[in-house]
């Protein structure tokens, strides 16, 4: 870790409220008055709040019954925008090939890779899943690996950012597939210890302790130090209006010395955004190690794909120096393009991915909803879940400008505890830090894919194990929702489920 510098938590807030992925408009003071009442919490849990059926504002769509549920364009799109957002989904859903194929727009696959489409990972634009045994054909998950390094020089006016290298043989991720004549690096494995909860009202719940492998190393031993990290694809909704947050209405919630004393201490991520060249407020990914949807992106394409962007150049995606094979195949970046993806499709795959559109709350006045909505305050999980929050007001993408939203995310991170701790860091996160997850759309996860599970590393089945895995700063609402009389703890699940 870099040594302390005069920076002060406070100082970093006020460093990196710039936004360069945005175009907003100031707020007049009316506009700010309007904000600070439709923000605050509820005093009446005997009926929905105003707009609380609409977690996406303008954009929110039809909560569907079917697996398209979280497939649907924002439903403030101009018919214009909907051709952008359909070319996207094309791209969104493209099968990749190996390099040298006869179509040249989809080949460039590898040499190493997770997935061959986005899709493939973000099941019907969802969560992914667990391997269900050793010889899966497809994944959904992977493991991130990085060894202990130096602090980047663009980071070190950041105190505590902590210093990581991708492993010298495998890079910053294991990828289970490969192209023919390259070996793959690894399978995973996943094995499960199951253990019982006891809950209040003589109720049990059984949790299941993961332990994760990378098996079959294809190219030798892991570098000494390796730390290994968990992902599942995480769900696509919303993501454009998240990042039109601004980053001010973020960072009021960070409180890193506790200084409330509720034992809630969210810290900003801040990271290098190779888009921009410079340090912003990380809001994407388990971590919030990635500032913007399009840099996010980019970074999937080269990581689990193996496709070379203008953010990303490499052909070669992840493979190393000492991948000679890797290096050497062929790849898809011969053409006009330059790169196997170019800027106007990637440009298409942002927008899509900004505008998957979040669905209608179901079910949001219903008695035993609301009983479970009081709870959900009552425990205390709103100091990290915050509800909801107003958008900048935008020049250039009215679709995500000035909507109020319920995402029920704080975008920050938060110390989790032992049992949810990966002991991987991620920029200022530390092994123990994740960002809270956003929770709009979470009661149609199963509805969209059966096969997926929750948190970063898909080890709950139900909301209620996921509930239970809370650590750290959550540790005390855990303990409340245990405490629950078990109606009580029904109705918060039912609340969940309605989101």
């Amino acid at each position: 870790m870099a040594a302390a510098s005069p920076l002060a938590a406070l100082d970093l807030a006020s460093q990196f409220q710039e936004e360069p992925h945005l175009t907003p408009l100031p707020r007049t003071q009316a506009e700010r008055a309007r904000i600070d009442a439709v923000l605050l919490p509820p005093t009446d849990f005997t009926q929905p709040e105003q707009f609380e059926d609409l977690p996406a504002g303008a954009a929110t769509v039809r909560a569907r019954r079917d697996d398209e549920a979280f497939s649907q364009h924002s439903a403030n799109l101009s018919f214009e925008q909907e051709l952008e957002f359909k070319l996207g989904n094309g791209l969104f859903k493209k099968i990749w090939v190996f390099s040298p194929a006869s179509t040249l727009a989809s080949d460039g696959l590898g040499p190493l890779y997770n997935a061959r489409a986005c899709q493939r990972c973000h099941v019907k634009d969802g969560r992914g899943h667990v391997p269900e045994s050793p010889d899966y054909a497809s994944s959904t998950m992977f493991l991130r690996v990085s060894v202990p390094g130096p602090v980047p020089p663009q980071m070190q006016a950041v105190h505590d950012y902590i210093g990581t290298a991708p492993d010298p043989v495998y890079g910053h991720q294991l990828q289970d597939f490969s192209a023919p004549g390259v070996p793959p690096e690894y399978r995973l494995k996943v094995e499960y210890e199951q253990f019982e909860v006891s809950l209040n009202g003589g109720e049990t719940a059984r949790l299941r302790r993961p332990t994760y492998t990378a098996s079959n190393l294809g190219y030798g031993p892991l570098a000494e130090g390796a730390m290994l990290s968990p992902r599942v694809a995480p769900p696509m909704i919303g993501l454009g209006l998240l990042e039109a947050i601004p980053a001010a209405d973020i960072l009021v919630h960070s409180d890193e010395e506790d200084a409330d004393g509720d034992g809630i201490s969210g810290r900003a991520n801040l990271v290098w955004s190779t888009e921009f060249d410079r340090i912003m407020l990380g809001r994407f990914g388990l971590k919030a190690g990635m500032a913007t949807v399009h840099e996010q992106s980019a970074a999937a394409f080269s990581g689990d794909i193996g496709i070379s962007t203008p953010l990303f150049p490499a052909h070669t995606g992840d493979c190393t120096a000492r991948q000679t094979d890797c290096r050497a195949a062929p790849h898809g970046g011969d053409d006009s393009r330059e790169t196997e993806i170019d800027q106007a499709n990637m440009d298409l795959v942002t927008f899509y991915s900004r505008n998957l559109g979040v669905p209608a709350r179901r079910n949001s006045g219903d008695p035993h909803v609301l009983r479970g909505k009081k709870v959900f305050y009552d425990v205390g999980c709103t100091s990290c879940h915050v509800p909801k929050f107003v958008t900048h007001r935008l020049a250039n993408r009215e679709e995500h400008s000035f909507q109020l939203i319920w995402p029920y995310s704080d975008l920050l991170l938060h110390d989790m505890g032992e049992g949810l701790a990966d002991n991987r860091p991620e920029g200022r996160a530390t092994g123990r830090e994740w960002r809270t997850a956003p929770l709009w759309g979470i009661g149609l996860t199963q509805q969209v894919s059966p096969r997926a599970t929750f948190l970063h590393d898909g080890r709950a089945r139900t909301l209620l194990e996921a509930i239970l895995w809370h650590g750290g700063e959550a540790e005390a609402a855990r303990d409340k929702v245990v405490a629950l009389p078990p109606a009580d703890r029904a109705a918060l699940i039912s609340f969940l489920e309605s989101l």
